[in-house]
């Protein structure tokens, strides 16, 4: 039997106008019943011009104003309210994507016929720019690789698309452009941890669904297109980087650290000397500022406690599928190339069999 589905979309200043509407008319040529399918939109760092758009040009949505532009707090508003609605799958979804009329079928169907998932994600195309993009089309993303220095990357970027049977295991995350979790994953881990903000949360959300028992995996038939833009911003920098660093110290347990010292170490020392290069070394001071801070590490550690709480799966299996690897086009230089993976693959492909 059908269940009832929340769709949540966070809206940040001018992106419903510059986005919103391709996203809402794929959103109403669904095929899955409408009437089993409600649609929130989480306007962050709300003004009344916003809500005006939003209320006049998409009035059956549901429109839940916020004011700090906390993205993970957004996503947490809109999965709490679809729960409170009754929805039993609850779905994120980016505003800057184009979804096939199967998508939201798709999505459903991985999870009916895989009980054991608590996640499906979407298989995330480049929106094409133009005809020879439509007529061949390029992956965005099949799924995410947990790199084991905390950081996330998307696996099968600008590869050709092509067909995918089944519903294949995602070893990393699903990517918070396009993935659906049951109502039950959901509460079991309590959602996303606000602290992270933006980027890096989807990896968050992703670790604790696995520690607590429940697998990721792709839903190949469910076809969103994406329109992916690389922007290195300052915010961006100093969030992913803060992140990075959130995620080692919430998730790694004690003897990991030893295993990560070395590593760290190397690629700290790197990023300090590249961030003095590149013109961002006041936001990796704002990131070195923010863990000399002690209150920082009372989050943490109760943090660390709620995760310990809910694990049912050691963190060990989990680690062993991580990369030692950072492959994605938009970092890529030669020193990444030629010295950084290669050290680093072989390193943790030593610790992976210690594990």
């Amino acid at each position: 039997m059908p269940k009832k589905i929340g769709i949540i979309l966070v809206n940040y200043k001018d992106y419903a106008q510059k986005y919103l509407a391709d996203c809402f008319s794929a959103l109403r040529r669904q095929s899955y019943p409408s009437e089993l399918t409600r649609i929130y939109i989480v306007d962050n760092a709300a003004s009344p011009e916003s809500e005006e758009f939003l209320k006049s040009h998409f009035p059956e949505a549901i429109i839940l104003p916020r004011a700090d532009g906390n993205y993970a707090a957004a996503n947490n508003l809109g999965f709490k309210r679809a729960l409170a609605d009754g929805c039993e799958y609850l779905v994120n979804v980016n505003m800057d994507t184009v979804a096939e009329a199967g998508w939201l079928a798709e999505l459903a169907a991985a999870l009916e016929n895989n009980p054991e998932a608590g996640i499906a994600q979407s298989k995330i195309l480049l929106h094409p720019k133009n005809e020879a993009e439509k007529a061949a089309p390029k992956i965005n993303s099949l799924g995410n690789h947990i790199h084991f220095l905390g950081f996330g990357y998307t696996d099968g970027y600008r590869q050709p698309d092509r067909a995918i049977d089944g519903y294949p295991e995602i070893k990393g995350y699903a990517s918070g452009c396009s993935f659906i979790i049951r109502r039950e994953a959901f509460q079991k881990v309590g959602g996303y941890n606000e602290e992270f903000y933006m980027y890096h949360d989807d990896l968050e959300l992703g670790l604790k669904v696995k520690l607590a028992g429940d697998k990721i995996i792709l839903a190949p038939r469910s076809v969103i297109y994406h329109k992916y833009e690389f922007q290195r911003s300052r915010q961006m920098i100093y969030y992913m980087e803060r992140n990075r660093y959130l995620t080692m110290l919430t998730f790694y347990p004690a003897y990991f650290w030893l295993i990560m010292f070395l590593p760290c170490l190397v690629m700290d020392t790197g990023l300090f000397f590249f961030s003095m290069i590149n013109g961002w070394f006041k936001e990796e001071l704002k990131i070195y500022a923010y863990f000399f801070w002690p209150f920082t590490y009372k989050r943490i550690f109760f943090e660390r406690r709620r995760v310990k709480r809910l694990k049912i799966v050691p963190f060990s299996r989990i680690a062993r599928d991580f990369v030692g690897r950072i492959e994605f086009q938009e970092v890529a230089n030669p020193i990444l190339k030629y010295l950084v993976n290669p050290l680093f693959a072989g390193y943790w492909w030593v610790v992976k069999h210690l594990l």
